[in-house]
């Protein structure tokens, strides 16, 4: 049997086991040492596809053995393969902290968890735009029930309150996108990604109905000016899913807008002095409100509309160093901002608040959680020798070969002030005293099992940034078949 016809098992394996999961009953370990099992599953997957992939190229197949044109076409390449890697090792450290924070206690959350992993790797693997929007469903259905799971006797209205709004904001989205994807197939007869390849660059009707399914995506990926319900959202659940969102909702949105514009609008540059404009204000407006914030995770869900700035800097750029700047920076923000949401979020469990007021003199109390976080937040600010440093150096250098002065400017100045909002919650929870606390520090409240996934993800960081060359040559490779998408037309028909 073929790598390529394993693909569907990225989606089908974890959707098998969350329904064998749900006839387990009152197991919490068992369920824990699966979801566990699972997602490292898939990690690994991910790495060997990496292998494949740059062995071989991309991979396809159709599901079914169905003919050409029947079947639904999953393909692979180095991009694919990347985010496959990344996603199962966000959500096997995610589900970790949950494990040890109680929230996984709900014998829901694991089977929800393991059906959002196979949303997410269906999107990341399908070469048709219809199933795209179906897989992009799967993946929103277990999130409602998760933003608002908690353990028992924890549930807070505030969780219904930001799901509300979230399900509101997705569903209209999702319409605005099924019409983009109704009118592309209205205009060409197909939504198979390898028959659209350069549609919207020849025909102005395919821009357009393409460019639906864009606007649609951005606003998945939380780009100004559509971009609040983010910030409304991520901080109003637990502690685990927003950790857990950061590195998959938004970043498959932005996996698909690199995917489309690639494919469909072979780079077309008409538009993308538009994606500069746009992708430089959210990166500005982002930064400016967390300043105005008072909690850990509401300044973080700001920054994280910032840093999707940045990265989608990458395709308004379309050149292979930018490409494969925006990839590596894309790879980067999802361990990192998963690190500091974990870090903090770590204090507000053991803590019970995540108010900057409130909190104080963690540094003393929890040096291995201050540690995770002060890793983190000098790779998000982009200071050596981390990871952020060397994904901002990179979109600098790529600007620049384009003449993106002002671009540059930009960039230079939203990193200054990421740092300083970064060092407002160091001096808010790390620095000084808490509030009517004058005892002298005890022993740590955050025991290793909910410390070790931020130290794990801020490892990463670290490793990543000194041992950048070996993801950059990969991300170059999955720019060069971003740029030249013939390879993976060529897989797709072939299937």
């Amino acid at each position: 049997m073929s790598a390529a016809a394993l693909l569907p098992l990225f989606v089908a394996a974890p959707l098998f086991v969350a329904g064998l999961m749900l006839t387990l009953g009152s197991l919490p370990r068992v369920r824990s040492a699966i979801l566990l099992t699972a997602s490292l599953s898939t990690t690994a997957a991910g790495a060997v596809l990496i292998a494949v992939v740059l062995d071989s190229g991309p991979i396809a197949h159709g599901v079914g053995l169905w003919p050409y044109g029947i079947a639904i076409p999953v393909a692979a390449d180095m991009f694919s393969a990347l985010m496959l890697t990344a996603t199962g090792l966000l959500t096997a450290v995610c589900s970790m902290f949950a494990i040890a924070a109680g929230t996984a206690a709900n014998r829901f959350f694991a089977p929800l968890v393991l059906v959002l992993m196979a949303g997410v790797s269906g999107a990341l693997l399908t070469a048709d735009l219809f199933n795209l929007f179906v897989f992009i469903e799967v993946m929103l259905l277990p999130s409602y029930a998760l933003l608002v799971l908690a353990p028992p006797g924890r549930g807070r209205v505030e969780q219904v309150r930001g799901a509300r709004l979230y399900v509101t904001v997705n569903l209209l989205t999702s319409t605005v996108f099924l019409a983009g994807v109704a009118f592309v197939y209205g205009t060409t007869g197909t939504v198979n990604l390898a028959e659209l390849s350069g549609a919207a660059h020849e025909s102005t009707a395919v821009a357009v109905a393409a460019g639906i399914c864009l606007f649609a995506l951005m606003i998945k990926a939380a780009v100004v000016p559509v971009y609040g319900w983010l910030a409304c959202t991520y901080p109003s659940t637990s502690v685990a899913v927003t950790a857990l969102f950061s590195g998959l909702h938004t970043k498959v949105a932005i996996y698909a807008i690199y995917r489309i514009y690639a494919q469909l609008f072979d780079g077309d540059d008409r538009f993308l002095l538009v994606g500069i404009i746009v992708f430089s204000i959210t990166m500005v407006v982002g930064v400016f409100a967390a300043a105005g914030e008072t909690t850990t995770r509401s300044i973080l869900s700001f920054h994280m509309v910032s840093q999707i700035g940045y990265i989608l800097i990458g395709v308004a750029l379309f050149t292979v160093a930018g490409l494969a700047a925006g990839i590596f920076y894309l790879i980067h923000h999802m361990i990192v901002k998963a690190a500091l949401f974990l870090s903090t979020g770590a204090i507000e469990v053991r803590y019970g608040t995540g108010a900057l007021s409130q909190l104080g003199g963690m540094a003393r109390r929890e040096p291995v959680i201050a540690g995770a976080f002060l890793v983190a937040a000098f790779s998000m600010a982009g200071l050596p020798p981390f990871s952020g440093f060397v994904a901002k150096l990179a979109l600098v250098m790529a600007a620049l070969e384009v003449g993106q002065v002002a671009l540059v400017v930009v960039m230079l100045v939203v990193s200054l002030i990421t740092l300083l909002s970064m060092l407002k919650i160091w001096s808010g929870v790390f620095w000084g005293e808490r509030p009517g606390d004058d005892a002298p520090p005890g022993p740590p409240r955050i025991g290793a099992a909910l410390a070790a996934p931020a130290v794990v993800l801020a490892t990463f960081t670290v490793a990543l940034g000194i041992g950048a060359e070996g993801l950059l040559g990969l991300a170059d490779i999955a720019a060069a078949g971003l740029i030249d998408t013939t390879a993976y037309t060529e897989a797709v028909i072939g299937s």
